[in-house]
């Protein structure tokens, strides 16, 4: 149930409110990514993509289960595991693609 005023209107809750900033702050970063993507600049968006995925590790690693929001998917080791895990793998091919028609 959500906490009401004498009115009888939903209050905001501003905890409520902060357990989905950081996943905001990943999204973010993925929004600067696929802007700098469309600029045709896509290892710079890769690489960008790559790095959200290691904050929402480190983020979902340091944060309470309480506190992680959305970034809370599965256990906390499987989660962390998941992010850096396809973080590196993306940076890694962002750094080390060379030549084709993108380059």
């Amino acid at each position: 149930m959500t906490a009401t005023v004498r009115t009888g209107k939903p209050r905001w809750d501003r905890r409520r409110a902060l357990v989905h900033l950081p996943f905001s702050v990943v999204m973010l970063l993925v929004a600067v990514a696929a802007l700098r993507i469309w600029q045709y600049h896509w290892r710079q968006g890769a690489a960008l993509i790559g790095g959200a995925l290691l904050v929402a590790a480190v983020l979902r690693a340091a944060l309470p289960d309480e506190q992680a929001g959305l970034l809370t998917i599965r256990s906390r080791f499987v989660d962390v595991l998941s992010y850096a895990g396809f973080g590196l793998l993306i940076l890694f091919v962002a750094l080390t693609i060379t030549g084709g028609p993108l380059g």
